[in-house]
């Protein structure tokens, strides 16, 4: 039996169907002989688009997902969502409308599987389309076949799906998808400063409260990460150098020294790397990283990074290397100063930055992005087993783990200075803050809090075993 799935097409180029004396126009073939002609809605030679829109909106796309039926037909309205929301967006992120499609399939499979017409809206509520899937994912998620943030995120795009069939009259409904209304929160800047933020909710939507423990010996730092130890980040470098991998040691370093999340480690590039400084007393490299620079950041956020000069030497070095240069040779675009800095033994690279995302390729035939899934799948296959050989059976590690390594490292040392009434406490967390590039100095706090919650933790964990264990005890005098 067929069910509905998402396809990844390695490129698109938007056509409009055109006459056969149109200009650059593509017959296409069908059976039986009902042939028709197509031609490019954008124009390479006149740099526009022969719609008339503006020239920014996309009209060729790499990795572009397709949502099909349980007959293996187009959905053509989830399509041709995806493709309004594409043409909106400036600078579109193709990972984000993977993702739209992927709800969108799951939401039509649901609809297939219990033959429910998506554009009948009856009016008993709960006959609705959008009520019955909000009630089957709250039962997927209560059987844990569905996680809290998936489901979250389905309905979201759920919603949004038929935002747009509405707002663009593709179809009318007799009575309301769900019941909204406005509602105000109180938020904060990143100066401190408070504001209210209106936002619309829906009775469908699933809103599950998050309660973040501050003793579960992680930190939320775009994500639970957790810091390494001193002694875990020796085995970290022992299982690094017993793979005789130089690209991996040095990505785990580069993490290590600076905070660096994974997509800016990975989008360095050859010329970032080669630059000669004459001071010699220079201890660190303060490198300018985010929009503009070729190394993509978080949120696109201009920030940055401060690498110690050692660090930077053995970068240059690798940059200059014949291994290094091997790797580049073997790459699209040869051995050049704008060549990614780490690539695969192959010359692929291992992180695609956004701008060459957004640059479409003619001749793409990968069905999939480059994230960091060749790293990912070192540290599972290779670092993680060696560690768990030699040191601890139960050791895990995420690579972004390093940047929390980084930041609490730092945290310590500026903490050793607060105690020493060098500097006060409220220099050091700005002094972080700035360091680990961070938004808000809520995150901020979370590091300089992380020593005091996890030895708190432990010392009631202490005292409550040796209170059981007294009164046990008391319990076991009965036996004598």
């Amino acid at each position: 039996m067929t069910v509905a799935r998402k396809i990844v097409l390695p490129r698109l180029v938007v056509t409009e169907v055109s006459t056969i004396e149109a200009p650059g126009s593509q017959r296409i073939e069908l059976p039986g002989g009902q042939d028709y002609f197509v031609q490019r809605i954008f124009q390479e030679e006149t740099d526009s688009r022969m719609d008339g829109k503006p020239r920014w909106m996309g009209a060729r796309f790499n990795l572009y997902p397709v949502v099909l039926a349980a007959d293996g037909a187009p959905w053509a309205e989830a399509n041709v969502y995806i493709l309004s929301r594409l043409e909106e967006s400036l600078d579109p992120s193709m990972s984000t409308y993977l993702g739209i499609a992927d709800d969108l399939t799951a939401f039509r499979r649901f609809l297939d599987e219990e033959e429910i017409d998506w554009t009948s809206f009856p009016t008993h509520k709960l006959r609705r389309p959008t009520y019955r899937y909000n009630g089957y994912l709250r039962l997927a998620v209560a059987d844990s076949k569905v996680g809290v943030t998936t489901a979250k995120r389905r309905m979201s795009s759920v919603i949004g799906f038929y935002n747009w069939l509405q707002s663009e009259g593709v179809l009318k409904l007799a009575n309301p998808p769900w019941k909204s209304q406005d509602q105000f929160i109180g938020l904060k800047d990143t100066k401190g400063l408070a504001y209210l933020k209106k936002i619309t909710t829906t009775d469908i939507g699933i809103n599950v409260q998050k309660q973040n423990d501050p003793y579960a010996g992680t930190i939320d730092d775009g994500g639970a990460l957790r810091p390494l130890t001193i002694e875990e980040q020796g085995w970290l470098m022992e299982a690094l150098l017993a793979q005789g991998n130089t690209e991996m040691t040095l990505i785990h370093l580069f993490g290590l020294v600076t905070g660096a999340r994974i997509q800016t480690v990975l989008t360095f590039r050859v010329r970032h790397a080669v630059l000669e400084f004459d001071d010699p007393n220079l201890s660190e490299i303060r490198f300018p990283v985010g929009p503009g620079t070729g190394v993509d950041t978080k949120n696109n956020k201009r920030m940055v990074l401060h690498i110690p000069r050692w660090f930077y030497e053995m970068l240059r070095t690798y940059a200059l290397s014949e291994r290094a240069r091997r790797r580049r040779c073997r790459a699209e675009g040869g051995d050049t100063t704008d060549q990614y800095l780490f690539l695969s033994v192959r010359g692929a690279p291992l992180y695609q930055s956004k701008a060459d995302a957004a640059d479409f390729d003619e001749d793409n035939d990968l069905r999939h992005s480059k994230t960091g899934q060749g790293v990912r799948q070192f540290i599972a296959e290779r670092i993680i087993p060696y560690i768990r050989k030699h040191y601890c059976s139960t050791f895990k590690y995420r690579f972004h783990d390093t940047r929390a390594s980084f930041g609490m490292d730092l945290t310590d040392r500026q903490l050793s200075l607060v105690a020493q009434g060098e500097i006060t406490l409220h220099e050091a967390r700005e002094f972080v803050k700035v360091r680990m590039g961070h938004e808000s100095a809520g995150t901020t706090d979370r590091y300089l809090q992380y020593r005091s919650n996890l030895k708190l933790v432990r010392q009631v964990v202490q005292d409550y075993a040796a209170h059981l264990r007294a009164l046990s005890g008391q319990a076991m005098e009965g036996l004598k």
